[in-house]
């Protein structure tokens, strides 16, 4: 080994030991725990109990209204913001006066934390002093207030909104980008064809920018799949559990139970789904170059 490699090797080794520590550590011991009786309250009893954690998760009617709730959560949140986000993209990428003013007062909810977006929500919902109950009761479209995040049948919805709200910058950003990379000759050809706004939209953006899409909606499903801070900010997975996903039951399970254990096994189960999700999502897309944007 040259000295030029070996200079290269020790200056790796620090954040290779950081990232084996910070990383894979706990991920190993997360899944050692899924098997463990382990409770924080009672480390005395630590011990191995196979699956049974598994098998009390998927006896847990909560846990599997949660697995029902995390499908609507991921499914709504998801297609809605990239359509929205995709309109927002094709409106910035025309010229047009303020266009930055725009752009800034689109993109500003991406840099706030989701927890704090949950916060500002709640208080938008609020049944008593909310402006949204207060709007429509002005629009003359509600008779009475409605309490959309103390009614199990309006809070999912509810939280879907404020997540769609959050995530519509991301998609904004990504899909402008791409969409800025697209060559002007495609479209100058396109004309000479004949092509109108749509057939141009049809056959030369979209195509275009197909593997920003891939990339862009793999991630995304995994971050909102994954992210329970803006039902903590909105409703702490209430009422009664109604706006619980796994990521916020799993962090019920740690920080009012103390079952590190419970816990751990609906993490594992957690990316085992999500695993399962991204090779058949990738099996599926493999046709295009994913990543590539």
């Amino acid at each position: 080994m040259s000295s030029r490699q070996k200079f290269i090797l020790s200056s790796l080794l620090p954040a290779l030991l950081l990232v084996m520590i910070f990383t894979y550590y706990p991920f190993f011991k997360g899944v050692v725990m899924a098997f463990q009786n382990y409770k924080l309250f009672n480390l005395k009893q630590v011990h191995f109990v196979g699956i049974q954690n598994f098998v009390e998760a998927f006896r847990d009617q909560q846990f599997l209204a949660a697995m029902k709730n995390s499908a609507y959560w991921v499914f709504f949140s998801l297609i809605l913001q990239f359509l929205l986000g995709f309109i927002l993209a094709l409106f910035l990428n025309k010229k047009f006066w303020g266009r930055g003013v725009y752009q800034a007062f689109i993109f500003y909810p991406w840099a706030l934390s989701g927890f704090l977006i949950g916060l500002i929500w709640k208080w938008l919902f609020n049944s008593q002093i909310g402006v949204i109950n207060d709007l429509l009761l002005r629009l003359g479209i509600i008779e009475d207030r409605i309490g959309f995040l103390s009614d199990p049948n309006w809070a999912m919805s509810s939280v879907i909104v404020a997540n769609v709200w959050y995530g519509i910058a991301f998609f904004t950003i990504m899909l402008l980008a791409a969409l800025q990379s697209i060559p002007s000759e495609l479209y100058e050809a396109a004309s000479i064809d004949g092509a109108n706004g749509y057939r141009k939209l049809l056959y030369v953006t979209i195509p275009y920018i197909m593997p920003t899409i891939i990339a862009t909606t793999l991630l995304r499903v995994i971050w909102i799949f994954n992210d329970p801070t803006l039902i903590y900010g909105m409703t702490n997975g209430g009422p009664g559990g109604a706006t619980h996903i796994l990521s916020s039951l799993m962090l019920n399970k740690i920080i009012y139970d103390g079952d590190y254990g419970a816990a751990s096994a609906v993490g594992v189960i957690m990316i085992v789904m999500l695993f399962l999700y991204t090779l058949f999502y990738l099996m599926v897309t493999k046709s295009e170059k994913v990543g590539d944007f």
